[in-house]
């Protein structure tokens, strides 16, 4: 829901909400991450779970949060939730683990919480101690203290967050639930191919694009057909439409972050492979289970977008997104049957549906279609110029012309390169500067 209210403008109840939470105890303040939910209304007390999709989502609210107000904290936190998942999430063949547990030890949240003791000795200073209590504002819990953002922030704090970081290295960690699954994994290759684009961090996008390539690698059956969870070297079970669904998106965001069409060509594959195995072409929309999956008392659709967003809708959006990169109408007649069948429900239960709602907006909205041809560096600048703000309704193509639609037929122009800004495959009359390509936008 806050990406839908990022995309239709509404800052207040947005960026207030992504504050909130970043100052509460939800959010891990020494080492990153949002734990699963909060048990009160001030998101201070969490149930100290850290699962995997929640932080894959919210690393990418947090993006746009930033690009949206200009907000340092929200860059800050965005990178220090994709941190913690390199950190402490990833495995060594390129794929993100499940979840970490709420206890250790026996006892919720002592991996977590402080004593006031713990805090003096781990930083050593009576300075640092003072500054860090008052700005972390702890919070008493059960057996200890419970860290928040509510104080003003000292300028030692980085320095402050490592010394606590290390400190709290030395504890019994909570349990690892070290399966893969594509799903989770498909959102975090997401928001780590984004990320890395718009902040230039080239360590995101490795690792996004090296998770991609073991979901591609091994999740797969002797047919090539997707899986659906990773464990022990070894994939298993048949993958459900939301893990088809959320690895489309993934790989559109891997080709627009990295412009190699094979990620393009991936996308467009797995495309025609959930339409071809999933869809209901009676009355519209997805099943959850393939045409030859284990018989079923009923094939049911999923629908509603909670905790995640449902796998129709993320299959609407992610075939609109493709549509406008490949002409392929098919692409979007697919998805039209989505909306058609659920948008009259996601009217009457708006917060039920955000992605589905972002899906619409998006289809309704005037896209542009941006095409990047030509040299480097220019080609850069100008990729940069559409990664500089905050544009939920765009698509990128770059690199080479020969296998993606949208580029062909796209010339640089004196040698120059160039950017083609179009709407439904129109375009306006080709740019080779900064300044002009935001102007056209």
């Amino acid at each position: 829901m806050i990406e839908l209210l990022l995309a239709r403008g509404e800052r207040e109840m947005s960026l207030g909400t992504l504050a909130a939470m970043a100052q509460g105890g939800i959010y891990d303040q020494i080492g990153g991450g949002f734990a699963r939910y909060s048990v009160d209304a001030t998101w201070t007390v969490p149930h100290f779970e850290k699962m995997l999709y929640d932080n894959a989502l919210l690393a990418r609210a947090y993006l746009h949060g930033w690009q949206v107000s200009g907000e340092e904290r929200f860059r800050r936190v965005c990178c220090e939730t994709l941190d913690w998942a390199l950190r402490e999430m990833l495995g060594p063949e390129g794929g993100f683990c499940s979840a970490l547990d709420a206890d250790s030890e026996g006892v919720e949240g002592k991996f977590y919480v402080w004593t006031e003791a713990e805090i003096r000795d781990a930083l050593g200073s009576d300075a640092l101690a003072g500054a860090a209590l008052e700005y972390f504002g702890p919070h008493r819990f059960e057996h200890g203290l419970i860290l928040e953002a509510r104080g003003p922030e000292p300028e030692a704090l980085p320095e402050i967050k490592a010394r606590l970081l290390e400190a709290r290295a030395t504890r019994v960690r909570p349990g690892l639930d070290d399966k893969r699954l594509t799903s989770w994994n498909a959102l975090m290759i997401a928001a780590l191919a984004e990320a890395g684009a718009v902040l230039e961090r080239p360590d995101y996008l490795e690792a996004a694009v090296a998770c991609a390539s073991f979901v591609l690698r091994d999740l797969r059956d002797a047919d090539g057909r997707l899986l659906r969870t990773w464990k022990d070297g070894r994939g298993r079970l048949p993958a459900y439409l939301e893990d088809h669904a959320f690895l489309v998106e993934a790989l559109i965001a891997c080709y627009e972050a990295t412009g190699d069409p094979g990620w393009f060509d991936e996308a467009v594959g797995l495309a025609d492979t959930m339409i071809a195995r999933f869809s209901d072409p009676e009355h519209g929309a997805f099943f959850t289970t393939a045409d030859d999956h284990e018989p079923l008392a009923a094939r049911r659709k999923d629908l509603e977008d909670s905790p995640i967003p449902s796998g129709n809708s993320a299959a609407a959006f992610g075939l609109l997104r493709l549509a406008l990169l490949t002409g392929n109408g098919a692409h979007e007649r697919a998805a039209l049957g989505v909306l058609e069948l659920l948008f009259p429900i996601a009217v009457r239960h708006p917060q039920a549906f955000g992605h589905l709602l972002g899906a619409a907006d998006f289809y309704l909205a005037p896209v542009k279609e941006v095409a990047i041809v030509g040299p480097e560096p220019s080609a850069g600048e100008l990729r940069r110029v559409v990664r500089g703000a905050y544009r939920p309704h765009l698509v990128l193509a770059a690199g080479a012309a020969d296998r993606v639609p949208l580029l062909q037929g796209r010339e640089p122009v004196g040698g120059h390169a160039a950017a083609y800004v179009c709407e439904h495959f129109v375009c306006q009359t080709p740019v080779t500067t900064p300044e002009e390509l935001a102007a056209a936008l």
